[in-house]
């Protein structure tokens, strides 16, 4: 059975610290993007617009000195999907940020280091 892969509903925007409060402005107030509710009040560290059909976030990073950009990528097997691109020489990056327990799901970067957080369709 062929693994499945299609966009998921997140972007991340993963900001230094220095560059965070220009950032959330621009899209607040020069592209007028909605503004979401945060998910939890104490979330002074992600700000969370729409974008289109998608979500988003613009997170604030003390330990980088640019701007990178992270995707969500959604699969119907989680494990299928690792096992698969483990043999197309790609390398899972699961210390690259913590994710909740029993979540199912892995970090994983492409060939241009861009991060991508692979995930189920069921979640």
């Amino acid at each position: 059975m062929k693994t499945e892969f299609r966009a998921g509903r997140n972007i991340a925007i993963k900001v230094p610290e220095h560059e965070y409060d220009a950032t959330v402005a621009f899209y607040r107030d020069i592209l007028a993007l909605p503004l979401l509710a945060s998910e939890a009040p104490s979330a002074t560290d992600t700000t969370r617009f729409e974008f289109g059909d998608k979500v988003l976030w613009i997170d604030r990073v003390t330990t980088i000195s640019q701007a990178e950009i992270w995707l969500e990528i959604l699969t119907d097997d989680v494990d299928r999907a690792c096992t698969y691109l483990q043999s197309q020489g790609l390398v899972r990056r699961d210390g690259i940020e913590p994710l909740p327990d029993g979540f199912q799901g892995f970090w994983l970067s492409s060939p241009a280091n861009v991060v991508h957080l692979v995930t189920s369709t069921s979640l």
